[in-house]
């Protein structure tokens, strides 16, 4: 007859046996649309037993075409476009879908608007695997490395020797370097000319005590390409340009 009451001794000896934690396994997606960095960035993964890369994709629109369940999705900045890139934010997002970025120091200003439209994360294509994969971890466990809308670009304000510029400065430069006349930038932003003629001296005045000095608009609009807070003219993939 089989005893189906465990005696109370093996019934203390139950209670005493933890049983081990099991990890969680992360699933992750890649959004690259260059083969060979994909398999590059796939190798990562090959001995991460909590961090599983389950799909790979050229954009996120054909990655969200099948539910992979994924905690987190890698999207490579290389060619990303701006509206584009924040339509693609919103709809990982929506799905409540971590998002880490790759990109390139240089990539300054996506990284801002990318940080901007909820980037949990960022990999720079100079990190170690150690660091890419420790920064993995903490973005899916919902643990980023930093907050990268504040203390990552503060991080790499200060590392490139760039201008510390609050929300309004910023915006008051990106229009008034990208070509727009003080007057055109104080009636898009609500504020007096004189207020858009401080900020742009205020501006120039950083500038100038890091040894950047920014005393024309040309200077200004250099200095707005440098820093990210505008963004740096690409040609467009597959375009070809003619030398007559």
């Amino acid at each position: 007859m089989i005893d189906t009451h465990p005696r109370e001794s093996e019934s203390l000896l139950a209670e005493t046996i933890e049983t081990p934690p099991r990890h969680r396994v992360y699933r992750i997606g890649l959004v690259e649309d260059q083969q060979i960095y994909a398999i590059g960035l796939s190798v990562l993964f090959a001995n991460e037993a909590d961090l599983n890369l389950v799909a790979i994709a050229p954009t996120v629109s054909s990655l969200l075409r099948v539910d992979y369940a994924l905690d987190l999705v890698i999207v490579d900045l290389r060619f990303a476009d701006g509206p584009a890139l924040r339509s693609d934010f919103a709809a990982l997002q929506q799905r409540s879908i971590k998002i880490v970025v790759l990109a390139s120091e240089e990539d300054r200003y996506l990284i801002r608007s990318a940080a901007k439209w909820g980037a949990v994360g960022v990999i720079l294509r100079s990190d170690s695997p150690e660091v890419a994969l420790d920064a993995l971890r903490l973005a899916a466990a919902a643990k980023p490395l930093m907050s990268v809308d504040t203390e990552w670009t503060a991080a790499l304000d200060a590392a490139g020797g760039d201008v510390r510029l609050p929300e309004r400065q910023q915006q008051v430069l990106a229009l008034y370097a990208a070509g727009e006349k003080a007057a055109t930038v104080a009636r898009r932003m609500n504020l007096s000319v004189d207020t858009v003629n401080d900020y742009i001296t205020r501006i120039r005045r950083k500038y100038a005590e890091i040894g950047r000095p920014a005393p024309t608009k040309m200077d200004l609009y250099k200095r707005a390409l440098e820093d990210g807070w505008l963004p740096v003219p690409r040609r467009r993939r597959g375009s070809t340009s003619v030398s007559r």
